[in-house]
């Protein structure tokens, strides 16, 4: 990745599950943060004051923050004029600038504040985003657009708030991205050389390498 000149976190934003209606039925998300203000605890499995509604699909170690890029608010912005998006509309942790998916490596690392992160995965949502937007398309747009933001894994325990500089500390050999992790998943399904590259990474969870393996099984009978 080529550092941007500025890397720094624009917003922290955290929220605890809620139940909301959606279609009739009662549903339990955590998807609704709201930017909070001073320094917040990165803990190994979420931020203080965070919690995910459904454990089964959210949350866990290597998918403790979610990070989702400023500068991607500013597409939105166009497509959705009529919406207005805070930062953490997203449902994301971090806002930030400086740090897009097609920049940023499964398994780089960096210091936000006193805490020590790993790039994991893109961000591949369920319904709750259109639950969030009350658009039914918005999953689709999501996806389509490419605009997914990224997990991180806490390495080593610290604080965060707003205006703390990103730091790259360590850029993943492998040089592979999130944009490249989330097209492989979406559109580019019979990119047999880059599936294998994906499962011998090492820093990619491993519920994805399976998912890769079971392609690369399908696709080679």
């Amino acid at each position: 990745m080529q550092p941007h000149a500025l890397m720094q976190v624009v917003s922290v934003n955290v929220g605890l599950p809620r139940e909301v209606l959606w279609k009739r039925r009662i549903v339990s998300t955590g998807i609704f943060k709201e930017p909070v203000a001073g320094r917040v605890m990165a803990r190994r499995l979420n931020l203080d004051g965070d919690r995910q509604a459904d454990l089964s699909l959210h949350g866990g170690p290597e998918k403790a923050i979610y990070v989702y890029p400023a500068n991607y608010y500013h597409a939105w912005r166009q497509e959705l004029p009529e919406m207005d998006l805070p930062w953490g509309m997203f449902g994301e942790n971090l806002t930030v600038e400086g740090l897009r998916d097609d920049t940023v490596h499964i398994g780089d690392q960096f210091r936000i504040g006193s805490a020590l992160v790993m790039v994991t995965q893109p961000r591949l949502p369920c319904y709750k985003l259109a639950l969030k937007f009350g658009r039914d398309d918005m999953l689709k747009r999501f996806l389509v657009s490419g605009r997914t933001g990224f997990y991180l894994a806490v390495l080593e325990e610290g604080d965060v708030a707003a205006g703390d500089p990103i730091i790259l500390v360590r850029l993943d050999e492998n040089a592979i991205s999130v944009a490249e992790i989330t097209r492989l998943s979406l559109s580019d399904r019979r990119n047999v050389e880059a599936m294998r590259r994906v499962v011998a990474l090492e820093t990619l969870p491993e519920s994805w390498r399976d998912f890769f393996r079971e392609r690369l099984h399908r696709g080679t009978r």
